[in-house]
């Protein structure tokens, strides 16, 4: 008796496209966050990249720069939108700081909240942030099963699942994860085990230049 054919399912998590941020908060969950017009840009460039594959399902962040940058996304392929709390940004203490007053809260008097960077400790453990991606990839790929999904998230929630993929540590060096704006993380599944993974820019041309050196929180 001949062994079943595992059900390939591929879902692309995609990164929202770049903010309106002119006084350079660290904005994680915050309200009223939007796309600038080159996140605008960004969305119908990562929408045309999609455009033709397999899309059966659609999941989204509830924040508002996810919500937009997959209005683009649904409108092509004429599916509604699952929006997800799952997916949203990590939370964190330091929402509503200027990321030019970073260095500040670094003095001894904060330094509490940078006293273990393998949780990390100023904001949301990186073992419930893969717990909760998981669960919504998992529901995603079961929505799709033999087909395609998109999800819109966040850089720290995607890296954490692609992490989570790859079998690497979680704790890592923020401004070195792989996930700029208006990305595609692919995980391609079988029978819900992660076969590969593959990473795509479709935006690379609007990005200003090469990947920010410094860490920001909530993005």
């Amino acid at each position: 008796m001949s062994e079943r054919t595992p059900i390939r399912t591929i879902v692309h998590l995609v990164r929202h496209g770049e903010v309106y941020n002119p006084v350079g908060l660290i904005y994680g969950r915050l309200p009223d966050y939007h796309l600038s017009e080159t996140g605008r840009a960004m969305a119908g460039l990562v929408a045309e990249h999609l455009r033709g594959r397999d899309v059966v399902h659609l999941r989204c962040s509830p924040l508002e720069r996810a919500q937009e940058t997959m209005e683009p996304i649904a409108a092509n392929v004429g599916l509604p939108v699952t929006t997800d709390g799952r997916v949203i940004e990590a939370d964190n203490y330091l929402e509503g700081i200027k990321v030019s007053l970073m260095g500040t809260i670094r003095r001894p008097q904060s330094w509490w909240l940078f006293r273990n960077a393998l949780r990390p400790t100023w904001g949301e453990p990186y073992r419930e942030i893969v717990a909760r991606m998981r669960l919504a990839i998992r529901d995603a790929e079961e929505e799709a099963r033999g087909h395609e999904a998109v999800i819109v998230s966040h850089q720290l929630p995607i890296w954490m699942a692609r992490c989570d993929a790859e079998g690497r540590r979680l704790a890592h060096d923020p401004r070195k994860r792989e996930c700029r704006l208006a990305s595609v993380t692919s995980l391609t599944l079988l029978d819900g085990r992660v076969a590969s993974v593959d990473y795509t820019e479709p935006a690379a041309e609007l990005y200003a230049g090469p990947p920010p050196t410094k860490f920001v929180a909530g993005a």
